[in-house]
């Protein structure tokens, strides 16, 4: 049994319809990367699936259990939890508050520390800047920030949306390589993101999005060696 089904999604905004009849897995223990271009509907399909955004039609099961019409904070509870694009970090909050605030639910609460003390070994910067305000941090320390917020939470499915954004090479390659070890630490990860050659080098399979619909599909390797994808998102 799939760790995330959805079935036949349907959702976007008021009257505007995004996404049509998305159907897509996620098991266990894997990275699944989504791709396509600007409007193509990957952040409306992460903010349907987190209940940013409630579908129009179409099913959402978690662990067997729907999750569709449930309101943020009770899916979050379930185990499925967003990095946004852009951060949203608390500005005015120091980097420690900001990871706090990623720990209210209460089975994440109650591990608070022994998972604060993982984060700080898997983002050391974090720790050495756990008393600095969060606006005061550079773009690379923000995204670990907000990254890291979210496993305060103690999630079992992860999604980020464009977490390279606006990020230096040596950044991005950095933070990829983190997403590696928090996915073999055993965090199942869903990952939007423009970095193609990046995101399906970690990712286990992908999925290619269009116009709300869901066009290609594969492992990573497949989809990088896909002469369509590499022509129309490597320029190859």
């Amino acid at each position: 049994m799939p760790l995330l089904e959805v079935r036949g999604l349907r959702s976007g905004y008021k009257d505007v319809p995004v996404l049509h009849g998305v159907s897509f897995h996620v098991d266990a223990g894997e990275v699944v990367t989504i791709l396509g271009s600007n409007g193509a509907g990957k952040t409306t399909l992460l903010r349907t699936i987190s209940g940013l955004l409630h579908p129009f039609a179409g099913e959402m099961v978690f662990e067997g259990e729907p999750i569709h019409g449930l309101p943020p904070h009770r899916i979050v509870e379930k185990g499925v939890v967003q990095v946004p694009e852009g951060r949203q970090l608390f500005g005015h909050l120091t980097v420690r508050e900001n990871l706090m605030v990623g720990s209210h639910i209460p089975a994440a609460r109650a591990r608070r520390a022994e998972t604060l003390a993982t984060l700080f070994e898997l983002f050391p910067v974090l720790a050495e800047r756990q008393g600095q305000l969060a606006r005061t941090l550079s773009g690379g320390e923000q995204q670990m920030l907000a990254t890291a917020r979210a496993l305060m939470a103690r999630p079992r499915l992860l999604m980020l949306d464009e977490p390279s954004w606006g990020l230096a090479p040596i950044l991005a390659r950095r933070l990829f390589e983190a997403l590696g070890r928090i996915n073999r630490q055993g965090v199942t990860i869903v990952l939007v993101e423009q970095n193609v050659l990046q995101a399906l080098t970690l990712a286990h399979r992908g999925y290619v999005l269009e116009r709300g619909s869901l066009v290609m599909q594969g492992t990573g390797k497949e989809l990088l060696d896909n002469p369509e994808l590499r022509t129309a998102y490597l320029g190859l």
